[in-house]
């Protein structure tokens, strides 16, 4: 764990090291240096780097570099960045740069661009890259179809090695990866695959056909990026083919691609379960109006929903003024329902997007965590009842009431924390909205009906 650390701090540091010395040498004019300095760097590296620049800087510093890495850098930038650049740029440059890129980075610049800036590149752009970009944006957002790459090495079962070989060499330098080359029918069907490294071991007059391997595993161009991810986690590939409902090779994808859905997917579902409306944009480049736009839908939702709970406590404000002791124990009860809740959900929401947890399998979660429930409840409320006769020193009949209480809102919770998820799965919503600001306003309500319940039947009030 500390070599991770260390490695972590040597890279922080690194950066900030080529941020300084990339300033310098543009303050003072050294352009010459600059390039070679950022023709020695790695293009993820640079990108890295220019994000610190803004306005002319950052437009200075991307046209000093090599032409070769340029769009290598821009692929790496972030969106607003590259926004920036290429409307910055002359319409010639700019096709340029749209030109170098593989498909599916340029669609997805295109995607968050105003569509008089898209029509404006696409104009500019060779027409091979216009038909890829325009074939990847008719596909769903989230989709396979909407992430995959177009640029991929394709044989035919005639060739032979000697003739694959040739083709990778042709189209190589311009394909996403030449680790596997995907076979294909006259009609362009998939039919199978073969690894490089089994073309380079194989005899030159070896057929295709013969040495491929034809059980292949493939994506539909329809299915949902989250979907995508599992498959990826499930066969440990390093890319997948895309195909069309006639099982034709249309695109592949490729795990650096993978590695980016799961990091936006537990980024949106981080803020699903915090009520916030998930968001692409970084925290530090979004506008504080933006935010508060994000953010208010929930908290006035969760706002108006809590006014339930002052409700309640209005129409059992006898038993309180009764027993004042009560009131203290409120938020205790409330919280430790919401905890309960919230722990059952993240579990749970977690094992709907892995694929181990199912709709059918509700009776097996709901009788496992009230089983859970009921241990946690009791341990609970044993600890809690000691405290509140020696610390506390409440009459026994409260304290029984608090502590059966307790136990009812784990119950409670659990079995809503469990539950919600797999229905909102279940009905076709993202079961992380159901994730704890929600639950813990559900729990609340009933923990408060139980607690008033049982004090009225055993303090006999009313």
């Amino acid at each position: 764990m500390e070599k991770i650390r260390d490695s972590i701090r040597d890279s922080i540091r690194d950066s900030a090291m080529d941020f300084r010395v990339v300033e310098e040498l543009l303050l003072t004019r050294q352009y010459t240096r600059l390039r070679q300095k950022m023709a020695e760097m790695n293009a993820a590296d640079i990108a890295s780097v220019m994000e610190e620049f803004h306005g002319e800087e950052l437009l200075k510093v991307f046209r000093i570099l090599p032409k070769n890495l340029a769009a290598d850098v821009f692929s790496y930038m972030e969106v607003d960045s590259q926004q920036f650049v290429i409307t910055s740029l002359s319409e010639r440059d700019a096709a340029g740069i749209i030109n170098n890129l593989m498909a599916d980075d340029a669609a997805d610049l295109f995607e968050e661009m105003p569509a008089n800036v898209v029509k404006k590149l696409l104009a500019n752009a060779s027409p091979e890259t216009r038909r890829d970009i325009n074939d990847l944006l008719r596909y769903p957002e989230d989709s396979a179809g909407s992430i995959m790459t177009v640029e991929y090495v394709d044989l035919k079962e005639h060739m032979t090695v000697e003739d694959a070989i040739a083709r990778i060499r042709k189209v190589g330098m311009d394909s996403e990866t030449i680790n596997i080359c995907y076979v294909l029918d006259a009609g362009r069907k998939l039919v199978g695959t073969v690894a490089l490294r089994y073309l380079l071991i194989s005899p030159a007059d070896a057929v295709i056909g013969d040495i491929m391997h034809e059980n292949v595993i493939f994506l539909n161009t329809l299915m949902d990026q989250e979907e995508v991810a599992r498959q990826f986690q499930k066969y440990d590939f390093t890319a997948m083919p895309v195909v069309d409902n006639e099982e034709r090779l249309v695109g592949i994808i490729t795990v650096d691609d993978v590695v980016d859905i799961l990091q936006e997917e537990a980024t949106e579902d981080m803020e699903k379960m915090a009520a916030i409306v998930p968001s692409d944009r970084p925290y530090m480049k979004t506008g504080v109006i933006d935010v508060w736009k994000k953010r208010m839908p929930w908290l006035l939702l969760l706002m108006i929903s809590a006014t339930f709970t002052g409700s309640i406590l209005t129409v059992f404000e006898d038993a309180l003024l009764a027993y004042g002791a009560l009131i203290a124990y409120i938020p205790m009860l409330m919280d430790t329902g919401g905890n309960a809740g919230g722990q059952a959900s993240v579990t749970i929401i977690r094992g709907l997007s892995l694929g181990e947890i199912e709709f059918g399998d509700a009776l097996r979660v709901v009788w496992k965590e009230m089983r859970v429930a009921l241990l946690c409840g009791v341990t609970l409320a044993g600890a809690n009842f000691v405290k509140l006769l020696l610390f506390d020193r409440v009459e026994l009949s409260v304290a029984l009431v608090v502590c059966m209480t307790l136990i009812a809102s784990v119950m409670i919770a659990k079995i809503v924390g469990c539950m919600l998820p797999m229905l909102a799965r279940k009905i076709g919503f993202d079961p992380a909205v159901m994730a704890s600001p929600f639950i813990t306003t559900i729990v609340d309500v009933l923990s408060l009906l139980v607690y008033f319940q049982v004090a009225i039947v055993v303090l006999g009030i009313g």
